[in-house]
């Protein structure tokens, strides 16, 4: 006997909101963002799934002109004016030692035991589930109203030697946050189709 099931499904405003009409933006309008909504964005963001609830994304959030200015010399040259005119730039980073809060975060089995004893695998669950974060938050910045410019072009070196020096965090990519002026965009790009990238097994 087959058994219906109920589907929800954000309405198609949403969908264009964070996906369809979304884009990846450069110029910024001089409206702050307030800490109060980038507080919902990672509260958000957090509900996403990671490896063993892993959850080794670290940000830090440099909206100070003395911040922008400790962040400016790492960046390409390209880069250097969508920060500095954006009202907060994320470093998304991740934490090697996510593991230490494996037994509030994954309490049912002892995960971090593994972790503390294989540095190679922990820095590969820190590295694919920070960066799985990273993009949840931008989703989730979207559905909150505001717009993003994700960038790696930078040293992560000198931005670990500069925010993160003696600690396990390391420097995954930048992403700006704001209200963008939407009228400096070029056409959305070509995406590749279906049948380009996927296949059945």
């Amino acid at each position: 006997m087959s058994v219906a099931v109920a589907t929800v499904r954000a309405d198609e405003r949403a969908l264009d909101l964070i996906f369809r009409e979304a884009r990846s933006h450069k110029v910024w309008r001089d409206t702050p963002v307030p800490r109060a909504l980038l507080r919902q964005v990672v509260e958000l963001a957090q509900a996403g799934p990671t490896a063993t609830n892993s959850q080794p994304m670290r940000i830090v959030f440099v909206e100070s002109q003395q911040g922008k200015e400790r962040l400016r010399p790492a960046l390409h040259a390209g880069n250097v004016a969508k920060m500095m005119t954006a009202p907060v730039t994320a470093i998304v980073a991740y934490d090697l030692d996510f593991h230490v809060h494996q037994a509030r975060t994954f309490p049912h089995r002892d995960v971090a035991t593994g972790y503390r004893a294989d540095p190679a695998h922990a820095h590969e669950t820190a590295v694919r589930n920070g960066t799985l974060q990273g993009a949840y938050l931008m989703l989730a910045a979207r559905a909150l109203g505001l717009d993003v410019g994700p960038m790696s072009g930078f040293h992560n070196d000198v931005v670990d030697a500069e925010f993160f020096a003696g600690t396990p965090l390391r420097s995954n990519f930048l992403c700006n946050l704001g209200y963008a002026d939407h009228g400096d965009l070029l056409p959305r790009q070509p995406r590749l189709g279906f049948d380009e990238i996927c296949s059945w097994a």
